[in-house]
């Protein structure tokens, strides 16, 4: 009996999925090798080749720890508690022993390799503000019970890191908060709500931080961003040079390997860039590999969390999704001048290693995830999948609050 269940737990999981992140983490693998092979640094060739090498060893670890723990585990007390006190506590630990890198504090040491907080906050805020709007479905729409309590977190983890300062990171930790709560089946004049005491508690924020977030780096990003040409020897540098790979690429590229941006002329082109190099050396076929992936990556967590029957498990799959969507289009945004640059990594792809492991946990979560609908579609209630429609539990509760 255990065996059989066994054999059900894995033929329910999904491999498609597994499939698609393993071969885009290899891809970029091969990238940040080829991306990586002549850098500033004074390092061998090969030097973040093999850190992206033992990254993706790390990372694949926690993932299938992740994919085989059940992810409503992750809903009780005891699991949650010690996650919010670890992650701000890794946030305002870094204002004691951090060191700054790209003009903000964000990294900490530990021993030869550096770690980002910042990163893991993410997937604690998704965690954090799925488990507990799940467990407030009741009371939902009761707008001090059910709807602010928890955006304390939010708010404490969204300050700590701007103030590092790293705005592009606390606007894709709000972004995906914020899908989160869109889709808790929270009603649209609570939503309302929340938006105005936004503005109101932005606004002075602003004022008070306004020699950070109007510093004379962001606003020469916002110059280049609107014509990186005007200047292209100083604050257009990174994009004008972005726009050059891009355009050198074409439909098949230089060939892997023949970059020639990445030789000293295009900044970070193992990191922030890395598409960059992509389409220069493989042209529009690498680019939409890449975008192929990503979209499936993303189009499929959407689809297992309107799947998922579990309000936990469903929040849980939208917030994984965006938190991906909304870093690909970010990162590829700024490479491609659509918005101002940020300096936000591309997911699976750019070299780092706590956006590696990261992001190997998210997905092992999602994995699971998808494992519990397929495992109760097949083998708990075939009949009743069969005869009635599925309606998700966060959605339907959107539906009738909102109308």
């Amino acid at each position: 009996m255990l065996k059989k269940l066994v054999k059900n737990i894995f033929k329910s999981y999904d491999y498609s999925l597994i499939i698609v992140i393993a071969l885009l983490s290899l891809f970029g693998l091969v990238m940040v090798y080829s991306a990586s092979l002549v850098t500033r640094y004074e390092v061998p060739s090969d030097f973040f080749f093999d850190k992206q090498k033992m990254n993706l060893l790390v990372a694949g670890i926690f993932f299938v720890i992740t994919a085989l723990i059940p992810y409503k585990a992750m809903k009780s007390t005891k699991f949650l508690l010690p996650m919010v006190i670890f992650s701000l506590m890794g946030l305002v630990i870094l204002f004691v022993v951090g060191h700054v890198a790209n003009n903000a504090l964000s990294w900490i040491k530990v021993g030869a390799r550096s770690i980002q907080p910042a990163e893991f906050a993410k997937l604690s805020v998704i965690i954090y503000l799925s488990a507990v709007y799940a467990k407030k479905q009741a009371y939902i729409n009761e707008f001090n019970k059910g709807v602010v309590p928890p955006l304390v977190y939010l708010a404490l983890v969204v300050m700590l890191v701007a103030v590092q300062p790293d705005f592009g990171t606390a606007g894709i930790i709000f972004l995906i908060a914020a899908s989160i709560i869109v889709s808790s089946g929270m009603a649209w004049k609570n939503i309302s709500k929340l938006v105005l005491i936004i503005i109101c508690l932005i606004a002075p924020l602003s004022l008070i931080m306004k020699d950070e977030i109007f510093s004379e780096t962001r606003m020469d990003r916002l110059v280049s961003y609107s014509d990186p040409f005007e200047d292209e020897l100083d604050t257009g540098y990174q994009l004008a040079n972005s726009y050059y790979a891009i355009g050198s690429g074409g439909i098949t590229g230089l060939g892997l390997g023949q970059s020639v941006q990445k030789l000293g002329y295009l900044p970070e082109p193992h990191t922030d860039f890395i598409i960059a190099i992509i389409s220069e050396e493989l042209g529009i076929f690498g680019v939409g590999f890449v975008l192929l992936c990503l979209a499936y990556i993303v189009l499929r967590g959407i689809y297992i969390g309107l799947r998922c029957k579990d309000p936990f498990g469903s929040l849980l799959a939208i917030g994984i999704s965006s938190m991906i969507g909304i870093q690909s289009f970010i990162n590829l945004g700024g490479a491609t001048g659509i918005i101002p640059l940020t300096g936000v990594t591309l997911p699976f792809v750019s070299y780092g290693g706590s956006s590696m492991v990261q992001l190997a946990i998210a997905m092992g979560i999602l994995v699971n995830v998808s494992m519990f609908v397929q495992f109760e579609k097949k083998y708990k209630h075939p009949k009743a999948e069969k005869t009635a429609p599925h309606i998700n539990h966060s959605v339907g509760n959107t539906m009738h609050t909102r109308g």
